[in-house]
């Protein structure tokens, strides 16, 4: 007998994909054998729900680090930051090196890529090993929370740019950094967005998080004021799905229309997760 709970995904893929919803606005558990994933033939079907549903779950798959890369390339193109095409390991533990200093931003909510004109389509998140409290992922839909924001806010912000930059999100680790650090921070490249992306779907997402810093032409109050209320707006329950990470998981999210973060965890949890990266294929958008 059926599960009730699992529907196949109407897509124009060769094979539908099993899968569940997890909230009226974002996310869904995909339940599929690992094989039928390596092998693409769920490729479009996955690729179709991520963009309706922003986080796709896939319980204990397993995937070793080669699976991993292997899947995510059946998705779009596989980035690496490292030369040698490895998946990244994500860590706080100090023992990890510099990068983990920078890695507790990501306890705030945010997006990736901002310093890029066309930033990436999405990650996929494995755990290796999770914390025994805390480290799990939240999620919030930012095509969902422009969908339900009220007319004379829509109006308001449509137009507006917002400065994004590493020293907007490590004031929030780092609220009073030296000035030998801050310009440490400024050395990596800040953007310019739209609060609005307008995509080629024509559908809308807000562009916001804790890189942003200020709005474009508006009073330093008034733009952390509009900054604040977006946020607040956008990471409500109903627009939000956490994620409590088991060994084995793996998680791909859709980081042109979701924010995410990080719940805390201790330096020495010895939590360990492995990300991949699929490349942008869309520019931002006003």
């Amino acid at each position: 007998m059926s599960d009730p709970d699992l529907h196949p995904h109407n897509s124009l893929a060769p094979e539908p994909i099993r899968h569940r919803l997890l909230t009226d606005t974002i996310g869904a558990v995909v339940k599929e054998p690992k094989e039928a994933l390596l092998d693409g033939r769920h490729s479009g079907a996955i690729r179709t729900l991520l963009e309706e549903r922003g986080v796709l779950v896939f319980p204990k798959v397993n995937f070793s680090h080669d699976e991993h890369v292997a899947f995510t390339s059946t998705l779009g193109e596989y980035v690496s930051d490292y030369a040698d095409g490895a998946a990244t390991d994500i860590s706080i533990d100090p023992a990890g090196g510099s990068t983990a200093r920078y890695t507790e931003a990501s306890f705030f909510w945010h997006f990736d890529g901002y310093m890029n004109t066309v930033p990436i389509l999405g990650s996929i998140m494995c755990c290796v090993r999770p914390s025994a409290q805390g480290g799990d992922t939240q999620f919030c839909n930012t095509y969902a929370a422009w969908e339900a924001l009220p007319d004379d806010r829509k109006a308001m912000i449509e137009g507006l740019y917002a400065v994004h930059s590493l020293a907007g999100a490590q004031l929030s680790v780092e609220p009073e950094p030296s000035y030998a650090t801050f310009q440490e921070w400024r050395q990596i490249a800040h953007n310019s967005l739209p609060l609005v992306w307008t995509h080629r779907s024509g559908r809308k997402s807000l562009v916001i998080g804790n890189t942003a810093t200020n709005v474009v032409g508006m009073d330093p109050l008034d733009g952390l004021d509009l900054l604040t209320y977006l946020r607040d707006w956008a990471t409500q329950d109903r627009f939000c799905l956490s994620h409590s990470w088991a060994e084995g998981d793996a998680v791909l999210w859709d980081n042109t229309g979701t924010l995410h973060r990080a719940t805390p965890y201790a330096r020495e949890s010895n939590r360990l997760m492995r990300r991949t990266k699929l490349a942008g294929e869309e520019p931002f958008s006003a």
